[in-house]
């Protein structure tokens, strides 16, 4: 194992191909701008690290960040490797994570539009983000505790579980697959159009139009605020424990609301069951009204 403390690297590869090294104390920085820092290594552990040059993170193996600082300078960090742990650090160049897997990140601050394209098995934790088309095509997603603000988020995802978020991003999870929600807020118009078994368990939706044009979608005692024209043309078994605005041609299953300000049907192939019930659905069938 090599140690480097206190170093500064500014050239072109500077380490390239480095092998079980600990880089501590030092930079990435200054007037030669050299790319690709530590492209092709393995065995890499960055701490206190401050990187301000471009793709330094490609083709790397085994990579570990700790307490490090990516700037807006440091495009692309993070690229086709694998085996990536990442804790308190700032992420706050565009495109910053990319065709990796096995990674984790916690207690970051991510600032980085365009964020985890095509990531496979990606667990994040205690994390704040802000990003536009964050985790696009992303596969095998754990996320708990992270906050998002952005838009386009989620889109053609595939297997994720999602627990104590808060999602503020419009145009959320649109064509998502095999996805789980669970007690966590999310706030946005048009929340996961096409989206395929798609479930939400104790979550506060918030936004117009959300869950059209879905397949297998249920809703587990969810709260919808300012929530109208909801499940256009979608297959939902759902429960709701709040007033919903409108609901417009659900095509099947069954919608329990506690009240519903409007029941759109002008599509004769949508017959999709809204029951009212002012308890959320705990009095016997015969007691609810149908809409």
């Amino acid at each position: 194992m090599t140690i480097l403390e206190n170093k500064r690297f500014d050239e072109e590869r500077a380490l390239y191909g480095s092998r079980d090294l600990v880089l501590r104390n030092s930079a990435f920085d200054g007037p030669a701008d050299g790319e690709s820092a530590l492209k092709e290594s393995r065995g890499i552990t960055l701490e206190n690290v401050f990187c301000n040059l471009r793709y330094p993170f490609w083709h790397d193996h085994a990579l570990t960040l700790r307490n490090c600082e990516l700037t807006a300078l440091c495009r692309a960090a993070l690229w086709y490797s694998e085996g990536v742990r990442i804790t308190n650090t700032k992420l706050h160049g565009i495109k910053a994570l990319r065709e990796c897997s096995d990674v984790t990140v916690e207690d970051c601050d991510i600032d980085s539009p365009e964020f985890g394209w095509s990531t496979r098995g990606i667990a994040m934790r205690r994390t704040t983000a802000s990003s536009e088309y964050f985790m696009l095509r992303a596969e095998r997603l754990r996320f708990s505790d992270v906050h998002l603000t952005g838009k386009y988020s989620f889109q053609y995802i595939t297997d994720g579980v999602f627990e104590n978020c808060v999602f503020d991003t419009k145009d959320a999870f649109w064509h998502a697959k095999n996805v789980t929600v669970k007690n966590s807020v999310l706030k946005g118009e048009y929340l996961a159009w096409y989206a395929e078994g798609l479930t939400l368990e104790h979550c506060k939706i918030i936004g117009t139009q959300p869950f059209c044009y879905c397949r297998g979608l249920k809703l587990v005692d969810c709260e919808m605020v300012d929530t109208d024209l909801c499940f256009e043309r979608s297959e939902v078994e759902a429960t709701i424990t709040t007033p919903v605005v409108s609901i417009k041609n659900p095509y099947a299953g069954r919608i329990c609301v506690p009240a519903v300000g409007e029941v759109i049907r002008d599509d004769e192939n949508a017959v999709g069951e809204v029951v009212v019930c002012p308890d959320g659905g705990k009095e016997k069938p015969h007691a609810c009204a149908c809409a």
